[in-house]
């Protein structure tokens, strides 16, 4: 009888513990709606802004911020997927790999406001890319490829060894094996971190003001100077120019994130479907 008292207890508070994460997020978010929803418009997602932002729109940081989330994406995916292939398949030296992985998980520590120095001062200043789209989403994809690499790795280890033998038994090669059998099988687990660095690209504020800058004006090349939606926000609430657009912009950034959250999800149920 006291291991059933005790297991209900257990399960309780888990439950417990749930409702109130459930209950703090909606707490949250409906706070922000109900103090931004009355500046939701068609004007103002679509106009441009005026007055520093207290009037028009927000379609310029809707579209550096499309800008510089899918060119940081772009930049970590690849390299952040191949590194985690080669940890997984390739690295022969255990403890070399050792030290990477760790240095891999402080880089992931690191303060943004660090990696906006560092973008600031190497892409914005030596390079001489200045303020600039380009700037920004090289600085993000620093930022978000130890998320990539880390998750992915643990995507590849996660799939049955028995597949792999299976494939080297059935004649392929290690490559092959790899791209037809476990890439696919872990396609699931690097779309959940391409998911959590795109939710840390969006929100993200101190890198992308010191590197991207925060023009008002719509990104016309990968050289001009932009303002996502989060250095939208956070000059909005912290100037007092607008309160309830601040409210707003904030309400825009959570439905955005949704939203792909949605889409990445879907995407990842049909890809497990064709591999299953």
């Amino acid at each position: 009888m006291r291991r059933i008292y005790k297991d209900k207890l257990s399960v309780g508070l888990l439950w417990l513990c749930g409702l109130l994460s459930l209950a703090f997020l909606l707490l949250v978010v409906g706070y922000i709606f109900v103090r931004g929803v009355g500046a939701i418009s068609w004007e103002f997602l679509t106009a441009p802004p005026r007055l520093m932002g207290k009037e028009g729109g927000i379609w310029p940081s809707i579209v550096s911020t499309v800008y510089l989330v899918t060119l940081s994406l772009l930049f970590a995916s690849p390299v952040g997927v191949g590194a985690a292939i080669y940890f997984f398949e390739y690295a022969k030296n255990k403890r070399v790999i050792r030290y990477l992985r760790f240095a891999t998980e402080i880089l992931a520590a690191v303060p943004s406001i660090l990696f906006g120095l560092f973008g600031f001062s190497f892409f914005v200043n030596f390079l001489g890319l200045g303020w600039s789209v380009l700037s920004g989403s090289l600085t993000l994809a620093l930022m978000i490829l130890p998320t990539i690499q880390r998750t992915a790795e643990e995507a590849l280890a996660s799939v049955p060894k028995s597949y792999i033998e299976g494939s080297l038994a059935l004649g392929a090669t290690r490559w092959q094996t790899m791209v037809q059998v476990v890439l696919p099988a872990a396609t699931s687990g690097i779309i959940t971190g391409i998911i959590l660095a795109v939710g840390r690209s969006i929100g993200e504020t101190a890198a992308v003001l010191l590197t991207a800058g925060s023009s008002l004006a719509t990104p016309n090349s990968l050289f001009s100077p932009a303002r996502s939606l989060s250095v939208h926000l956070f000059i909005l609430a912290t100037e007092g120019i607008s309160n309830q657009r601040a409210y707003a912009t904030s309400l825009l950034l959570i439905v955005l994130v949704f939203l792909i959250n949605i889409l990445a999800n879907q995407l990842r149920r049909r890809l497990s479907r064709r591999s299953a």
